[in-house]
């Protein structure tokens, strides 16, 4: 077993994410057993609670897990799915130590960063190993963040191990001054001598870059940084971000890493034909698909990662490129509605909480229903689609969500109880927010000659969760007498799943979240099927 370290430097959004998705992609085709973790050094507990302005959106796990969103990015890449052991925060990694303080394990010790805050990093690290070739770990943040300091320090004494086999990637910025219009390699050394501040050492320098990097830069790094000189890896930017492990593999990142490790990668070909068909298929898309996603959060596209790359998973699948038209849903109204969606072939409600912006959202859906418009609700967008329904078709005065307005008539509610894993839990309004949903993989039941069974074909599904709120079971009858089915409930039939309508061409809202399992190689059928109609 050998540990890849992947850590950043010069900047933050270098995307060493999508490289770690990369390489473990590229080690995956030459069919090794990979694995890919997140350590972040921000003391939240998880991303549960923090604004998708903050971080981009929360990625939710079979097991449950809110975490950060590179764990889409590591899914989509590798299509393994990740699990709540993949992902740690300083957060966690201070409240194991106090939960283990106040219960005595350190026998009256004096708690510190060392030893026992970078043991704690040390023990998840070798937790939940299932005999895997290779274990890939990022490191979030900038070298020479506070923060990240007692991560460094874990990994320095890792690779002091001389047991451990290990590797560590240092992914920097190489900036181009137009003014001298050379690429200036200072920041670069300057961030690796961080790293040397920290007693680490770089195997691998990772150089992003908007423009190709010439030789007498890669020679400079490499001099300056210690390193071999086919060990600087040139990282530039890609048309698609699924070209990017056919870049990597390019300028040999996996068989340098592989080399490090003591393998011969002749033994181990790389198989990247899936990929290239992949990368084709973007490259020849003849149509164009144009999708209007309101939401609230649309000033950040990463608050929305993994609904958009789903999005253009259904494309590639119809041979079309899609072009997200990102509505404001604050800026919505019954007068300016249908300008807003102009030249929109679909309109898709995204997940969210809170109430801003929340009757922008039902006036989208009201004007997708009433004009035959493709509409496609995700989580909050499936409980909107319900309250406009049932206020302008069921005509129920007051219809609300109890999340919005608690004295209204709640067509949704609050779940005050449910029952998981045989531990009742009792929740309310007061109650704290982070980890208190219904989270992770839930099975729903289709209804036979449905559209979305006939979409799904098969009569059972498992889908991952994220939400507080669920849609009244009392009001299910009047629905259906309107045309309108909740085509999937939990298999106790309890909990509304799927809503359809029977007087639309594709109108569909889901509590789930299927972005988050969809992947390149593998669309979505759900996501298929809306730009098929969308394309109508």
């Amino acid at each position: 077993m050998h540990f890849v370290f992947i850590t950043g430097g010069v900047a933050s959004s270098l995307g060493k994410g999508i490289a770690s998705a990369s390489l473990a992609t590229l080690l995956k085709s030459r069919k090794f057993k990979v694995r890919i973790r997140k350590l972040d050094p921000y003391l939240n507990v998880d991303p549960g609670t923090m604004s998708p302005y903050q971080h981009g959106e929360v990625y939710v796990t079979d097991d449950g897990a809110e975490t950060d969103l590179d764990l889409g990015h590591y899914e989509r890449f590798t299509n393994q799915s990740a699990k709540k052991s993949d992902s740690i925060s300083s957060g966690k990694i201070y409240s194991n130590v106090l939960n283990k303080e106040r219960k005595g394990e350190y026998l009256g010790a004096t708690i510190q960063v060392i030893p026992h805050v970078t043991n704690e990093i040390k023990n998840f690290m070798n937790s939940d190993l299932n005999n895997e070739d290779i274990i890939i770990y990022e490191i979030g943040g900038t070298v020479g963040d506070i923060e990240s300091l007692p991560f460094l320090e874990a990994i320095r004494q890792i690779r002091n191990d001389k047991n451990i086999s290990s590797a560590l990637i240092h992914m920097t910025y190489i900036p181009y001054l137009s003014s001298a219009g050379e690429l200036k390699t200072k920041p670069t050394q300057h961030s690796v001598k961080e790293l040397l501040n920290a007693g680490i050492q770089p195997d691998i320098i990772m150089c992003r870059s908007e423009r190709a990097i010439d030789k007498d830069s890669i020679s400079k790094i490499s001099l300056f940084c210690n390193v071999k000189k086919d060990s600087v890896i040139p990282a530039l930017n890609a048309k698609s971000i699924y070209e990017v492990p056919s870049l990597y593999s390019k300028y040999k990142l996996d068989e340098t890493l592989l080399k490090h490790l003591n393998y011969n990668p002749r033994k181990y070909p790389l198989n990247l034909k899936p990929w290239n068909k992949l990368i084709l298929k973007i490259n020849s898309l003849k149509k164009v698909v144009n999708i209007g996603v309101v939401g609230k959060y649309t000033n950040l596209k990463d608050s929305y990662k993994s609904l958009n790359e789903a999005l253009i998973h259904g494309g590639i699948e119809n041979s079309s490129k899609v072009e997200i038209k990102w509505i404001n849903a604050e800026k919505i109204n019954k007068k300016n509605v249908k300008d807003k969606l102009y030249n929109c072939d679909g309109v898709l409600v995204p997940g969210g909480f809170g109430v801003r912006g929340i009757g922008g959202k039902i006036e989208a859906i009201r004007y997708a229903r009433k004009n035959n418009l493709p509409y496609f609700g995700i989580c909050l967008g499936m409980q909107l689609a319900v309250i406009e329904i049932a206020r302008n078709v069921l005509r129920i005065k007051n219809a609300n969500s109890s999340e919005f307005n608690s004295k209204s008539k709640s067509v949704v509610g609050l779940m005050t109880e449910w029952v998981k894993n045989n531990t009742i839990i009792k929740r309310n309004i007061n109650s704290d927010k982070g980890g208190t949903m219904r989270l992770g993989s839930y099975k729903a039941k289709l209804k036979k000659n449905s559209k979305v069974f006939s979409i799904y074909k098969k009569n059972i599904i498992s889908e991952r969760h994220r939400h507080r709120y669920e849609v009244n079971e009392k009001f299910i009858s009047k629905f259906n007498k309107k045309g309108y089915i909740f085509s999937g409930m939990s298999p106790d039939g309890i909990l509304p799943e799927v809503l359809e309508s029977n007087n639309h061409p594709w109108f569909i809202g889901v509590q789930f979240h299927p972005e988050l399992k969809s992947r390149p190689l593998t669309p979505h059928p759900l996501f298929v099927s809306f730009i098929k109609s969308c394309l109508k």
